[in-house]
């Protein structure tokens, strides 16, 4: 497995040919870009959402090239603030083309899971997702491995089929 930088990773999220595929498997993260808006939220203060742009703009231009980009998130319930403040700014990702599903914990108690999240890209490239228990990214890395993209895609699709859409699901 081989660690990459955060613009490799952007570039191999925006560059993908069919099909990107993310599962989710924390309650809570901490990533730099959302820490500041997740704190607004938690003091009810109003978030516009313009920092997701970029992101909304890469999965529209997927769709639109035909590609699909899909989330499952596992969770606990009831929802962690982090999930709940998650799925309250998740309608413009949906707008703009990504499936995203939610699945209570309980439900995929006999799935084999990964013990990371992961990117599964093209099922060709698998990017593991690996987090400090802050919830804070510290590594992404990648592999080809055969057994790895066989686990990441059975697990991931296992998921999807216990999965409610967004629209659908109601948080607890």
């Amino acid at each position: 497995m081989v660690s990459i930088t955060d613009d490799e990773f952007e570039r191999l999220l925006s560059g993908f040919e069919r099909s990107a595929v993310h599962l989710e498997t924390r309650d809570a993260y901490g990533t730099a870009v959302e820490l500041p808006h997740l704190a607004a939220w938690v003091a009810g203060e109003h978030d516009d959402l313009r920092w997701l742009d970029g992101w909304c703009a890469m999965v529209r231009a997927h769709v639109t090239a035909g590609r699909s980009v899909r989330r499952a998130r596992i969770v606990s319930e009831p929802l962690s603030d982090y999930q709940r403040w998650s799925y309250s700014i998740a309608e413009p990702m949906v707008e703009a083309g990504e499936e995203i599903r939610w699945v209570p914990r309980r439900l995929v108690s006999s799935i084999p899971l990964p013990g990371n999240d992961f990117y599964l890209l093209d099922d060709q490239l698998v990017i593991f997702l690996h987090y400090a228990g802050n919830g804070l990214a510290v590594d992404r890395v990648t592999t080809t491995d055969s057994d790895d993209i066989q686990l990441c895609r059975t697990a991931f699709e296992a998921v999807w089929q216990l999965a409610i859409d967004h629209r659908d699901y109601r948080p607890v």
